[in-house]
């Protein structure tokens, strides 16, 4: 146990591992404080979450050590097919035959297992699992955190990965913009007839988009996650309904194209809503993935954008530490908010777009989306940039994000 490190990162999720786990790759060490019991976070059985990891960011986990322990346990995403409701006409997202996949969806618990492992693994990693700060203090000479395990600990700099609700955000008075869609999503995952040929499909409703993301195959056989976008009015009832229910339910808003559905996994909703802070960092602070920004599930970028912090924020840290400067000094943060305030802050934009763009109701509204599906369709630069963002390529690229050591 360490009482003294580089890094305090508050929160052990994806990102707050991630993030830990790069740092020691960098040679930098680091102490995670979580408070959730990992019997449940890692607990056996799929739970029905399922995040799609962007090419850059799965380039960012091959270089710290952990692609490895993924490889062959996901489904590529070779393709994305969008269109508006079932009416004819539609957007196809095809890599060509030598260029990488769109990304790569993985179950939540595999990502959570792997990740834990290699925090687990690293000697420059401190993981206190079960535990919180009781009180943090950020000065200009350091910051100091007394755990709920009764220690107290010391770092150069304080890292909120502690996702929407980040209370280490709030102590800090950093303005939110935020506000709600009056929309719940339902994620879950069943099983399908047909295979899904490694196609994500996005079916816009007025009432929101329906996602269908493949999975790889497991002994039942095909399956894909869902993200089905409703009517918060209307969220309760949809989680209340029976498997047979909510399976027809699913089955109509698809149109059948995947053949009968059967055996659904847990389903799970949430509300929908917008943040973004108005700054990412304070002094001896900065904000990583979801306690920074949060955005519509329209475009699966969420946890991307959160490795795309963590990217960033490493290599801003080691190209510090070569220049003699301490993890948490001004100038380093302040080049990590340049660096990463205008995407964060565009990807929010595109996606909130999006979500009222294909949300207005009327046939005139869906005729002038069908019309501007088909244009785009037929435009291969435009299609080459949409793709680009998918997989996490746009931009000027921390290293990590194109595989390279930092």
């Amino acid at each position: 146990m360490r009482n003294a490190a580089d890094v305090l990162i508050l929160g052990g999720g994806l990102v707050g591992s991630t993030l830990a786990t790069a740092l020691h790759g960098a040679g930098l060490t680091a102490i995670v404080v979580d408070p959730a019991d990992p019997a449940v976070t890692l607990a056996a059985g799929f739970d029905g979450r399922a995040s799609a990891v962007a090419s850059a960011s799965h380039r960012m986990l091959d270089a710290i050590g952990v692609g490895a322990q993924l490889a062959g346990r996901g489904c590529a995403i070779r393709q994305i097919r969008v269109s508006d409701g079932l009416a004819p006409g539609k957007l196809d997202f095809t890599p060509a035959p030598d260029d990488d996949a769109l990304g790569t969806m993985y179950e939540n618990r595999l990502l959570r297992t792997v990740l834990h492992d290699a925090v687990d693994r690293a000697s420059g990693v401190d993981l206190r699992m079960k535990t919180h700060a009781l009180r943090v203090e950020r000065d200009l000479d350091g910051v100091r955190a007394e755990l709920s395990d009764g220690t107290t600990v010391t770092a150069d700099l304080l890292v909120a990965a502690e996702g929407r609700r980040s209370p280490t955000r709030e102590a800090a008075g950093i303005a939110v913009a935020t506000w709600k869609y009056d929309h719940t999503a339902i994620i879950g995952a069943f099983h399908h007839e047909r295979s899904h040929e490694d196609i994500a499909y996005e079916i816009f409703y007025p009432s929101g988009p329906f996602a269908l993301l493949p999975l790889p195959d497991d002994d039942i056989g095909h399956r894909c996650a869902i993200v089905w976008t409703v009517d918060a009015k209307h969220g309760a009832a949809m989680m209340k309904l029976g498997d047979r229910a909510f399976l027809a339910e699913a089955e109509a808003r698809m149109g059948g194209f995947l053949g009968p559905l059967s055996a659904p996994s847990p389903r799970a909703s949430y509300p929908l809503g917008f943040h973004h802070a108005a700054r990412l960092v304070d002094t001896r602070l900065a904000l990583v993935g979801d306690a920074g920004h949060g955005i519509h599930p329209i475009a699966g970028q969420g946890l991307n954008l959160g490795f795309r912090d963590v990217a960033t924020l490493v290599e801003v840290l080691v190209e510090g530490r070569r220049l003699g400067l301490e993890a948490g000094d001004a100038q380093l943060l302040a080049r990590y908010e340049r660096w990463r305030s205008l995407d964060t802050f565009m990807v929010a934009a595109a996606t909130d777009t999006l979500t009222r763009l294909f949300g207005v109701p009327g046939r005139a509204a869906s005729a002038v989306r069908r019309f501007g599906i088909s244009a785009v369709d037929r435009l291969p630069p435009l299609k080459e940039r949409f793709m680009a963002e998918a997989r996490g390529e746009s931009g000027a690229l921390p290293k990590l994000l194109m595989g390279l050591s930092v």
